[in-house]
């Protein structure tokens, strides 16, 4: 368990699950809620045995954003705080080799969706509601979501959803790509276990090597990402998994990788 009771840790061998623990408040995105996160996602990203992050909710809400009460007193200098501790979480989430998955069991609001798309993957309970209803409350989605929703769903859509605050539920999300797939409520980790199964059985190297590619070139001219997709290209040739997976595709059996 973290130094916060608000979110729980659950080891399962190289997969670790946190589990976002104040239901009264639907997990809000408290100040305490965000540091208490970074503090967890930075012990993580030392452990090098741990390749995959699962994030989920407990009670009704996977995170439902922002407390208000709280936001409502910001002024536009005590804001850069709360702006900065959350820019934090979601840097840490990018820059880290483990594969993040949500297993988005509830609400998504705000702050909460963000964190979903600052995931890899997404997979979620058919009870899941999505949406960045920021603009309602007189601000906007400055986590990230004017930046990732477009990437994820396209600008037209992501201009309707963020302009008019629309609140969607799972299998809208499915549909335009938001969510990877949405699954009946008691599906929903066994699911998310098999995605992460799938991913283990393959090449660590590889795995966050293509997860590095996807991330940094995103920021990149489509000419600057291919240089870089082939300087990592290259380095696969230097690692025993790409000897093996070859090898193992060969002998038609399935590879022991490192």
């Amino acid at each position: 368990m973290s130094d916060s009771k608000k979110i729980l840790v659950e080891r399962k061998g190289p997969v670790v699950v946190l589990t976002f623990n104040d239901p009264a408040t639907l997990n809000a995105m408290t100040e305490d809620f965000l540091i208490s996160f970074a503090n967890e996602l930075e012990r993580i990203s030392k452990e090098d045995e741990i390749r995959i992050v699962i994030l989920t909710g407990s009670g009704r809400a996977f995170v439902a954003g922002a407390d208000i009460e709280h936001m409502r007193q910001l002024t536009h200098i005590t804001s850069s705080r709360y702006g900065a501790i959350t820019a934090r979480v979601y840097q840490l989430m990018e820059s880290m080799d483990q594969v993040f998955i949500a297993a988005v069991n509830g609400f998504a609001l705000g702050g909460g969706c963000e964190i979903a798309m600052a995931c890899d993957l997404r997979i979620a309970s058919k009870k899941a509601k999505f949406g960045l209803p920021e603009v309602t409350l007189g601000v906007f989605p400055a986590g990230g979501g004017t930046q990732r929703l477009p990437r994820l769903i396209g600008e037209t859509r992501a201009k309707s959803m963020i302009f008019t605050g629309e609140i969607i539920d799972a299998e809208q999300a499915e549909r335009i790509g938001l969510v990877n797939k949405a699954v009946e409520p008691e599906q929903l980790m066994e699911e998310t276990e098999n995605l992460a199964a799938r991913i283990l059985r393959n090449s660590r190297f590889g795995v966050e090597t293509a997860r590095k590619s996807i991330n940094s070139g995103k920021n990149m001219s489509m000419e600057a990402a291919m240089r870089q997709d082939l300087y990592l290209f290259d380095l696969c040739f230097n690692r025993p998994d790409q000897q093996e997976g070859m090898l193992a595709f060969l002998e038609k059996r399935p590879p022991k990788f490192e």
